[in-house]
C-alpha cells in the first residue's frame, strides 16, 4: 500500500528565475477553493494524483504529467486519490515565458498559451523535475540554469498553441571560443547561464544551444570535464582527492567522485592508485 502523504509545502525562491517562486509540497487533505494567478503554473506531480477543475473540465495529473494553468485561468486543486499527490511547481512570470518563446522564434510571437488538459509528456516532466531540483539545491548555477531554460522553451516549443517554429541555428566558432575561454578561466568561479551569454551577446537559451550544437555537450557538461581534466593533473602532481576537488570547483569530495567516476569508470582514489 502506498503511504498517505501529509499537508506540508515550501515556497522558495531562486535568482536564476527571477520574480517567480517554486513550491515543493506534498497534499491529502487541504483542498485549493477556486483561483487564479497572474503568472503561468507548471506542476509536475511526482507522486499520486491531483485533480483540478479548469477551463470548464476536471483533470486528473498523474506522475509523469504536468498540470500547466494559463495566467488569470480559474482552477481548484485537491486528492484524486486516496494518498494525496506530491508535486514540484513552477510560478514563472509572463515576461520570462513570453521572452523565451521570442529567443526560440528569434522574432516577437506573443506569451504563449497552453491547451487546458493535462500535458503528458514524461519526458518533459524528467526534465522539468529534474530544473525545479537543481533550483533548489542551488549547488551549480549554470547546471540549473541551463536545464530550467531547455525544460521551459521544449514545453514552449511541443504544447503551446501558439507554439512558435525554432529559429534557424548559424554556426559561430568564434562566440563558442569566447564562452569556453570564460568557462576556463577559473573552473572555481560560479558562473551562471546568463552571465556566459551576455558575455557573448546572447540570450541564455541561444548561448546555450550555439554551444550545445557546436561542441556536443551543453556549457555545464564541458565545464565539469574541464574540471575533471584539471582535477586529474593535479592528482598526478601529488594533491589529494580532497584538494583536487576543493582547487577545481567541485563542491564537495563526494561530488567530485561521482563525477569522476561517471567518466573514469573508477574513483579517483583509485585511479591515483593505477597511476602509480
Amino acid at each position: 500500500m502506498s503511504r498517505l502523504f501529509t499537508d506540508q509545502a515550501r515556497y522558495w525562491r531562486s535568482p536564476l528565475l527571477p520574480g517567480a517562486e517554486m513550491l515543493t509540497a506534498e497534499y491529502r487533505e487541504h483542498a485549493f477553493a477556486p483561483h487564479w494567478h497572474e503568472h503561468y503554473v507548471f506542476a509536475v506531480v511526482t507522486a499520486g494524483a491531483e485533480g483540478y477543475s479548469y477551463c470548464g473540465a476536471e483533470h486528473v495529473a498523474t506522475p509523469g504529467t504536468i498540470a500547466v494553468i494559463n495566467p488569470g485561468e480559474v482552477h481548484t486543486g485537491s486528492r484524486a486519490v486516496e494518498e494525496g499527490w506530491a508535486y514540484r511547481v513552477f510560478y514563472p512570470q509572463v515576461a520570462v515565458i513570453a521572452g523565451l518563446a521570442e529567443a526560440l522564434a528569434g522574432c516577437p510571437v506573443g506569451a504563449p498559451w497552453f491547451p487546458g488538459q493535462v500535458v503528458a509528456d514524461a519526458d518533459l516532466a524528467v526534465r522539468l523535475a529534474r530544473a525545479h531540483v537543481l533550483l533548489e539545491s542551488g549547488a551549480d548555477a549554470l547546471a540549473a540554469e541551463t536545464a530550467l531554460n531547455a525544460a521551459f522553451s521544449l514545453l514552449i516549443a511541443r504544447h503551446a498553441r501558439n507554439r512558435p517554429l525554432p529559429a534557424r541555428l548559424t554556426a559561430d566558432a568564434g562566440r563558442v571560443a569566447r564562452m569556453q575561454e570564460k568557462l576556463a578561466a577559473d573552473p572555481a568561479e560560479p558562473v551562471t547561464l546568463s552571465e556566459l551569454a551576455a558575455s557573448v551577446g546572447l540570450s541564455p537559451f541561444h548561448a546555450a544551444r550555439l554551444f550545445a550544437r557546436q561542441v556536443g555537450m551543453p556549457p555545464h557538461a564541458w565545464r565539469v570535464q574541464l574540471r575533471l581534466n584539471r582535477a586529474q593533473e593535479l592528482l598526478r602532481r601529488g594533491l589529494s582527492v580532497t584538494e583536487a576537488a576543493a582547487a577545481t570547483g567541485f563542491t564537495d569530495q563526494s561530488h567530485f567522485t561521482r563525477h569522476f567516476k561517471r567518466a573514469h569508470g573508477v574513483a579517483p582514489g583509485r585511479w591515483v592508485l593505477g597511476g602509480r
